[in-house]
């Protein structure tokens, strides 16, 4: 199987681990409405694994989870429609909102006006450093770990770590299988966790402890580290108008 083909087969089994959690997660009381890109969006996401998937990154740039504005509508991760459509070349398709997905968040897809800042500044980012979609993904891919978009009752973001253990953890098992699965397929070398949470994830995954290099099934080293989150709720990523984020995410990406 080609390096996309695998990344395509890792993908349809995490969305039905996810599908099948979804009740369960519904259930408590911190998520009103757990919906899943993987599978409502997979015709795009399926694009972005086509196009960008194969062409020998080998830096991982991991997040967290999707947000209603971003890859929930593109089916990307980090995926503002701006971004998805006029950088990384993602077709639009028809979508269905869920039935489960909260009302005042439709699946609108890429004709989303609304634009994901975190998604925005972090692929803005990539083509600045990079130049173009096809030396961006020679050098880097982006994966969240977990694919569920998670909303409270009043549409706010949940994240997986405030979702009770019993409920989550199975879904979080099948995410670190995931990660692994990619890390594998792709020959990455290095993890960078947008974000200390993602960090954390990753290190759990590949039994990195605290600050070591993580071991891969077959016994490969893998370097773990982390960069600053492009949240605009994060006041690291708004100082100094954005530059101080910049500089950090480029030293982590040129670090080695």
């Amino acid at each position: 199987m080609t390096t996309v083909d695998l990344l395509k087969k890792a993908a349809l089994s995490l969305s039905k681990h996810c599908d099948e959690a979804i009740a369960k997660i519904e259930a408590t009381e911190k998520v009103a409405h757990a919906t899943n890109p993987l599978n409502y969006a997979w015709p795009h996401h399926e694009q972005y694994l086509s196009m960008w998937g194969g062409l020998g990154a080998t830096t991982l740039l991991l997040g967290m989870n999707p947000g209603p504005w971003g890859m929930a509508q593109t089916g990307v991760p980090f995926g503002a429609t701006g971004v998805a459509v006029d950088f990384l070349n993602i077709e639009a398709r028809s979508l269905e909102t869920p039935d489960n997905a909260h009302p005042k968040r439709p699946i609108v897809g890429m004709k989303l006006e609304r634009q994901e800042v975190s998604g925005t500044r972090l692929w803005n980012l990539m083509q600045e450093h990079y130049g173009s979609a096809e030396r961006t993904f020679a050098n880097i891919f982006v994966v969240n770990h977990c694919p569920l978009l998670l909303l409270g009752e009043r549409g706010q973001n949940i994240t997986p770590d405030n979702i009770p253990a019993t409920v989550i953890e199975p879904v979080l098992k099948a995410c670190d299988e995931h990660l692994r699965e990619v890390v594998e397929a792709m020959g990455i070398t290095r993890i960078i966790g947008v974000g200390k949470y993602a960090e954390k994830r990753a290190r759990k995954a590949f039994d990195a402890g605290k600050s070591g290099p993580g071991i891969t099934s077959s016994g490969r080293k893998i370097a773990i580290t982390t960069c600053w989150h492009p949240s605009p709720a994060s006041p690291l990523a708004n100082r100094n108008n954005g530059a101080d984020w910049k500089n950090n995410v480029i030293g982590v990406l040129d670090e080695m």
